[in-house]
């Protein structure tokens, strides 16, 4: 496999798992949130709870990708497996022969 497909397959990949990270997230913080608050708040306070939970979902998630990518970054070289997603528009400096 060349580099352009490592970083699709990567790319493809972590999305999926943090897709995945944000529903598990959810569905626990759905499950204690009904389990022990919602019988305390009132109803017109529920969807902003619910609302809450899903933004609180998403900054687990990030959290979560975060810890697991630089995990990965200390066991695994990138440079040597993906390609660069952004690359530089500017040449590299030139070397002076003096």
């Amino acid at each position: 496999m060349n580099k352009k497909l490592n970083t699709f397959l990567f790319i493809l990949g972590a999305t999926l798992f943090n897709i995945l990270v944000v529903v598990v997230t959810w569905l626990l913080l759905m499950v204690i949130f009904v389990r022990f608050f919602l019988s305390l708040l009132p109803e017109t306070s529920v969807n902003w709870a619910f609302s809450l939970i899903f933004i609180g979902a998403i900054v687990v998630s990030f959290i979560v990708y975060r810890l697991v990518l630089n995990k990965l970054t200390s066991k695994i070289n990138f440079e040597d497996y993906f390609d660069p997603i952004i690359k530089s528009r500017r040449p590299p400096p030139r070397k002076r022969n003096d």
